[in-house]
């Protein structure tokens, strides 16, 4: 496994990264269902105050244990920029703030320690169920600690598919099109409002196969460790490996993943 290094505090990564987990948690489930402002980014993209608690809250964990690291968060850390090299926290304190806005229980918090670009270290927490998937490079893949993996579905016909629709009209228009050219070729299509949740679910099976056709590096960097981790494959638009700074990744089963490119790279890719 990927050595990674311990805190200011002498504790390890894996600590720290469940101590901002713990604390976001914390956050989230004090002010669920309570009424506070939501404030529009875009289209169907939402900020919360909780958002910005969470991630405030996140940092000074990270300020504290990892000084020297750089921070790539959703809501206002963007200090980390494009530069690719060294220690790199990658986090979004909900993904899927408007389920969260809407009382709708299908958000997470994610966080993901990379090197050199890389994910090294990945955890997805959902709140209301409180879910964990958790995974180390070359550790393989926890769900609520223990083991699990992608589902064996060989082709797009035997599997369920997960997608979500991003903030680009167009992409998005091209993705449905692609659904309705699919079905009903597969088992079920499931739309579900966070990214990061789709990814969990595909590397464990719950979907055999999840589809986004606009990512952000906060939206994807554990869920593609996550993915690996449990066996699968995480494929860019082009179908090479997914990085965290792909905007488009079909992720899940292999047979599944290989089939889905297959079917319609024309659409699947762009």
């Amino acid at each position: 496994m990927t050595e990674l290094p311990q805190s200011a505090g002498d504790k390890t990564a894996e600590e720290v990264t469940r101590a901002c987990a713990d604390e976001a948690v914390r956050i989230i489930m004090d002010r669920y269902g309570r009424s506070e402002e939501v404030l529009a980014k875009g289209r169907g993209n939402f900020l919360t105050e909780t958002d910005l608690a969470v991630h405030n809250a996140v940092l000074d964990i990270l300020r504290v244990e990892y000084p020297d690291h750089r921070v790539l968060s959703e809501e206002g850390s963007k200090d980390a920029t494009d530069r690719q090299s060294g220690w790199l926290w990658v986090v979004d304190p909900i993904d899927g703030t408007h389920n969260y806005s809407q009382g709708v229980p299908h958000f997470c918090f994610t966080i993901a320690l990379c090197f050199d670009g890389e994910p090294v270290l990945g955890l997805t927490r959902a709140p209301v169920t409180g879910e964990e998937f958790f995974a180390r490079k070359g550790g393989g893949l926890l769900v609520n600690r223990e083991p699990a993996s992608v589902s064996a579905s060989p082709s797009l016909a035997e599997s369920v598919l997960g997608v979500d629709l991003g903030y680009d009209d167009e992409r998005a228009a091209k993705l449905i099109s692609l659904l309705a050219g699919v079905w009903p070729g597969v088992q079920a299509v499931r739309v579900m409002g966070s990214a990061a949740l789709g990814f969990a679910y595909a590397a464990c099976g719950r979907f055999d196969i999840y589809v986004h056709h606009f990512l952000y590096p906060w939206d994807s960097a554990a869920g593609i460790l996550i993915v690996r981790e449990g066996g699968g494959l995480a494929l860019d638009r082009d179908g090479g490996p997914a990085t965290i700074r792909s905007d488009a990744i079909i992720a899940g089963s292999p047979g599944a993943v290989q089939d889905f490119l297959r079917f319609s790279p024309d659409v699947a890719r762009r």
